[in-house]
């Protein structure tokens, strides 16, 4: 009697539970696409023959299976001269680093500012491209430069922000004393 309600209580789980399985489909698992690793204030210094040349901060760093990374908590780049004093920072509410492209992008409030010039920059997205030591967007950008303010869409500059290129001028004006960007 024992064995018999062992064995029915058996016959009923595996029909139950084998049903189940048979309605499944392999397109009904979800495969995992998340962060595989994650840092708290990364501090990464990027150097070309023992000279200090970009140091990345970042409160909180995401890494993904493909190799691309994640700055959610926002990203700060510094770029240095060859006597290590910082030249350029750029600045961004949410940061990216494609692996396949080799390309940091920066979203949300970007902000990059020369600290030998009168210069900043603010955009909604801005590219660096560390091999080609330039840094780009083509989305609108506003540039003070001195006591002008010019607006357009899409820039092109140098990493430094010494020389830039700005495309598709809409407007400049020149800034009253004590007024900002």
């Amino acid at each position: 009697m024992k064995n018999s309600l062992f064995l029915a209580i058996g016959s009923f789980c595996l029909i139950a539970f084998g049903s189940c399985r048979e309605d499944m489909d392999a397109s009904d698992l979800n495969v995992y696409d998340g962060p595989i690793n994650s840092a708290i204030n990364i501090n990464l210094v990027q150097s070309d023959s023992a000279i200090v040349r970009s140091q990345i901060k970042a409160a909180k760093q995401l890494e993904y299976e493909n190799g691309n990374l994640e700055f959610p908590e926002g990203i700060d780049i510094q770029f240095f001269d060859e006597e290590g004093n910082i030249t350029t920072t750029m600045k961004a509410n949410k940061g990216y680093y494609l692996r396949e492209d080799n390309l940091y992008k920066g979203v949300g409030d970007v902000q990059v500012e020369n600290m030998l010039k009168d210069q900043s920059l603010k955009a909604e997205e801005m590219f660096w491209n560390p091999n080609k030591k330039q840094i780009y967007t083509e989305k609108f950008v506003t540039v003070r430069d001195g006591q002008t303010l010019f607006n357009g869409t899409g820039m092109e500059a140098d990493e430094s922000f010494t020389n830039y290129k700005l495309k598709n001028i809409r407007d400049s004006r020149t800034l009253l004393p004590g007024e900002g960007m």
